[in-house]
């Protein structure tokens, strides 16, 4: 079996409601509070999925598959600097407040609109949580890696 773009995008945006989903058990079954890099995170990896699906949804459309891996890619990208900032700066801080991430889940609204998903609830320091031995930032920067390579792969690919 090829993997062909359309294949690509979907397990692309698999990857991501897994990477969320992952991320909400282990704060609601498992009570690890997010900061303000992890729900900038999780947004990205859904705004990576809905952006895949709708690369699928509208493959008809000329070029749209190929826009919508190229954006993935780019979301993937941008995802990878936030985790790597999470991880290399942001972990030692004693608050992620007025960060980037901070204000821009702040100003957006979604903390306060949908604090379940985008509720920020811990300072960076106290985000630092390992899951088989491996922080949660690097878990994330690796996926976005992933991600991005899979973007790329859907982008050269043919239908």
């Amino acid at each position: 079996m090829t993997l062909t773009a359309t294949r690509i995008l979907n397990l692309i945006a698999l990857l991501c409601v897994a990477a969320v989903a992952v991320a909400l058990i282990s704060q609601h079954v498992f009570d690890l509070r997010p900061c303000a890099w992890c729900v900038l995170q999780r947004l990205i990896y859904l705004t990576i999925a809905v952006v895949s699906w709708l690369g699928v949804l509208l493959a008809r459309l000329p070029g749209i598959r190929r826009l919508a891996a190229l954006v993935a890619t780019c979301l993937s990208v941008s995802g990878f600097i936030a985790a790597w900032y999470q991880y290399t700066v942001a972990a030692k801080l004693f608050s992620c407040d007025l960060t980037f991430a901070d204000r821009f889940i702040v100003k957006s609204g979604l903390d306060a609109h949908v604090p379940w998903l985008f509720g920020i609830f811990a300072s960076c320091m106290d985000a630092r949580v390992n899951l088989l031995g491996v922080e949660y930032a690097i878990w994330s920067l690796a996926l976005f890696g992933l991600l991005a390579l899979l973007g790329l792969a859907a982008l050269l690919r043919r239908a």
